[in-house]
């Protein structure tokens, strides 16, 4: 895949992203797995800051996967992470976009899953990850042969299953019904076969 390609598809993958998290799972209290759940977790049983938690728990996962993965995964990771950021922030101000959507668990389950799904299969695909349990599938995926989709329901389901310990289930069963869909969605987005120009 040429690099221009690349780009245009981390960026859209990262615009996407910042779509679902600014817009639906910021108000509809559904939640991924991963690390964003794995600091949640610490927080509340370890009293450690995901600001600081985070910062640990991705640059662990970018590690691993720089390793794994090497330099060219770097890049794209940081156009991936810098371009969610940015994104984040302008949409930020206008958010939630649809208030009504935000009010059911059901939809804003599905709409959640699709937009994380879609967003980071294409960073994926770019070779980039958002964040660093994205660099963790990869990583993981390819040492493994396991396909990612299986790698994102294995960590994403342990990190709700141990959630279970502070947050009621029903709450988390929108949440489990989110990170299914979206790392199925991630796995099919890695299958689409593309012509070589």
């Amino acid at each position: 895949m040429k690099t221009p390609l690349r780009v245009f598809l981390a960026l859209l993958g990262a615009f996407i992203q910042a779509v679902g998290l600014c817009n639906i799972h910021a108000y509809a209290n559904v939640t991924e797995g991963g690390v964003l759940g794995a600091t949640l977790l610490i927080e509340h049983w370890f009293l450690i800051s995901p600001a600081l938690s985070a910062l640990v728990l991705n640059a662990l996962c970018y590690l691993f996967g720089w390793k794994t993965l090497g330099r060219e995964f770097l890049l794209y990771s940081a156009i991936c992470s810098g371009a969610y950021s940015l994104f984040y922030a302008l949409l930020a101000p206008y958010a939630p976009l649809w208030p009504g959507l935000v009010e059911s668990p059901l939809w804003s389950a599905l709409a959640g899953a699709l937009c994380i799904g879609i967003g980071a299969g294409l960073g994926v695909r770019a070779g980039g990850a958002t964040c660093g349990d994205d660099a963790l599938a990869m990583a993981l995926s390819r040492l493994t042969k396991i396909d990612i989709q299986w790698i994102y329901l294995i960590s994403d389901g342990l990190v709700i299953l141990l959630s279970a310990t502070y947050i009621p289930l029903g709450k988390l069963g929108w949440s489990l019904l989110t990170v299914v869909l979206s790392g199925q969605i991630i796995g099919w987005i890695q299958k689409i076969k593309v012509k070589k120009a």
